[in-house]
């Protein structure tokens, strides 16, 4: 009916040697791309004291708010 292979002293129809290699390569992209997404790790804040602790933390939460708002400025032509 189709062709035929002689894979270690048996014989296996094309068809069925096609859907192990793309079985094998989809698996294969499906493994790889699962997996855990870990947030990045922000560096620690070294602050003498909790009130500066504080106002750094508020800072960055502001400013990456601020960055969330408003659009991607295109770099100055020089």
């Amino acid at each position: 009916m189709g062709q035929y292979y002689n894979l270690f002293g048996q014989k296996v129809a094309s068809q069925y040697l096609a859907m192990g290699v793309l079985g094998s390569l989809f698996g294969g992209v499906y493994l790889a791309s699962g997996g855990s997404s870990k947030t990045p790790a922000t560096p620690p804040i070294n602050a003498s004291s909790s009130d500066e602790a504080d106002f750094i933390k508020k800072f960055l939460e502001t400013s990456e708010s601020a960055e969330k708002q408003a659009p991607a400025a295109a770099p100055a032509k020089h």
